[in-house]
């Protein structure tokens, strides 16, 4: 049995791998690079000063030492660290149409990551819940990603809640140097306002929403019960109700406004990609306007 389970964990791996590596290569590889090509500037070298040089950038050590002015040359970083901050809570298993909701971020974080190798980046993963639950350090490589995909299709949650918040702090602690990071879920959850924007000061943030069409509307199917994925709460919804449909859309359509006005107070690129559409076209938007 669990070398059935295995074998068809490889093979699921192995047509992600397939899928996304494709997209990276084909479709991605100039658009990220564009995008994140380089944030900083890295010390190159010393050479003497020269007429019209920046008196700012004099190198007083070596100068003091030959007794004539050098200056300090820098060069842009080209090596990126890209790190993908991942939701594993229990709603990421709902999915009406196509596919879950989990099943579409394993897609989108392993073209992430093909597209951060091809680019010389290191990759690195922190998966949460309502407590950061695991943490895979930055590396480069196809075996490292393989592993990032496994992860993803296998991992077992220890907690079905989400606090978002909790797995920004850990990331703004355990990540000191400037990285770009993607924060991946479908923000369900409230007051990370603060988190984000102490993330967003020290990193280049970016968030991509990730929903399915039926938490925007519901079907007109009578009686149906609802359960909360993370809280395990089960109610009775009319749904034959006109009244009560509206509000639930209401309802949703608020919280995206929310959701949309906190990404433009904090600055935050965003992307909402909905689980039965195409997710290249979004990312390919994402990466042009940057």
């Amino acid at each position: 049995m669990i070398e059935v389970e295995a074998t068809e964990l490889l093979k699921r791996v192995r047509k992600i791998e397939i899928k996304t590596r494709g997209l990276s290569k084909n479709i991605f590889a100039g658009e990220y690079h564009s995008a994140f090509k380089g944030r900083g500037m890295a010390f190159s070298e010393v050479r003497e000063y020269q007429y019209g040089d920046d008196i700012r950038n004099i190198d007083w050590n070596v100068t003091a030492r030959f007794n004539h002015p050098f200056i300090k040359i820098f060069e842009e970083e080209r090596e990126l660290t890209v790190i993908l901050l991942i939701d594993v809570s229990g709603s990421r298993n709902f999915g009406s149409q196509t596919q879950l909701k989990k099943n579409m971020i394993t897609e989108i974080s392993a073209v992430l990551s093909f597209s951060a190798i091809q680019n010389n980046d290191k990759i690195g993963v922190i998966l949460f819940s309502d407590q950061v639950e695991k943490f895979i350090p930055p590396k480069k490589g196809r075996q490292h990603i393989l592993r990032i995909i496994r992860e993803l299709i296998n991992y077992q949650p220890l907690r079905q809640g989400t606090d978002i918040s909790e797995g920004l702090r850990y990331f703004s602690n355990a990540i000191k140097k400037r990285c770009t990071a993607f924060l991946i879920s479908d923000f369900m959850d409230e007051d990370y306002e603060e988190a984000l924007r102490i993330a967003n000061k020290r990193h280049d943030l970016i968030t991509l929403n990730i929903y399915d069409q039926r938490e925007m509307h519901l079907p007109k199917a009578g009686m149906i019960r609802l359960k909360d994925a993370e809280t395990g709460r089960i109610i009775w919804v009319d749904t034959g109700s006109r009244r009560i449909r509206e509000r639930y859309a209401e309802g949703w359509r608020k919280e995206q406004e929310k959701f949309n006005d906190l990404m433009l107070r904090t600055g935050i690129d965003s992307v909402n990609i909905r689980t039965d559409e195409d997710y290249v076209k979004p990312l390919m938007n994402l990466f042009k306007r940057r």
